[in-house]
């Protein structure tokens, strides 16, 4: 992992910050997008059905691992605290905070080595492009063949598929600044993120576009 120093951003040549300051106002804009950048990432594995293994998790993340496929548990802000999605049987992605990532994924792996689990940081592999507004659905459902209607999809659900033909996973979380819409958190290789960026704006221009500080 790079020095925190030499870290940059895998969109950081948009100039989202600057974007941001000068799209603040566009109170109009149907979707908002911005960067969760350097988003503590940590692949976990183990048996959910060995108590010993979900208990010690749960002791590190305050709260135990999901094990109902395609569900997520933990607060939506990870500010409050460590988040897992499930990936599949007996994997879970653990997310946190920039810089959170190592002391999570250290204690993960120390209460875990004796049950079975492994742990792997994967925080540099993938950036966080968060999206929202009340047609945000209306542009993932142009490239992303997953059923995204609020009853299949509800608030904590996650699931890995493909938006315009790059593999993510895909969480959906609540939008403060709308009743009616959704905010949902695209977790994609920081080799795709430059082209699912640009797919995203350009796919969102119909509804007008916002940019968010990250």
């Amino acid at each position: 992992m790079a020095e925190r120093y030499q870290q940059q951003s895998a969109l950081a040549h948009f100039g989202l910050s600057a974007r941001a300051t000068n799209d603040q106002n566009e109170s109009e804009c149907g979707v908002w997008l911005g960067e969760h950048a350097f988003r503590g990432q940590i692949n976990l594995r183990g048996d959910p059905g060995e108590k010993t293994f979900m208990d010690a998790v749960a002791k590190v993340t305050g709260s135990r691992l999901p094990t109902k496929p395609n569900t997520s548990a933990g607060p939506d802000d990870p500010q409050a605290g460590p988040r897992a999605l499930w990936l599949a049987l007996g994997e879970w992605l653990v997310v946190t905070v920039p810089g959170a990532e190592e002391e999570t994924a250290r204690s993960l792996a120390e209460v875990t080595a004796d049950c079975g689990g492994t742990v792997t940081d994967v925080s540099d592999a993938r950036t966080v492009i968060a999206m929202g507004g009340r047609h945000a659905r209306d542009v993932l459902m142009k490239g992303c063949p997953l059923d995204l209607h609020p009853a299949a999809f509800e608030p904590g659900a996650c699931a890995q598929s493909r938006l315009a033909l790059a593999t993510v996973i895909l969480y959906r979380g609540a939008d403060p600044s709308e009743a009616d819409a959704s905010a949902f958190e695209i977790h994609v290789a920081r080799s795709f993120a430059d082209y699912l960026w640009t797919w995203l704006e350009d796919a969102a221009g119909e509804y007008g576009v916002r940019i968010i500080e990250g």
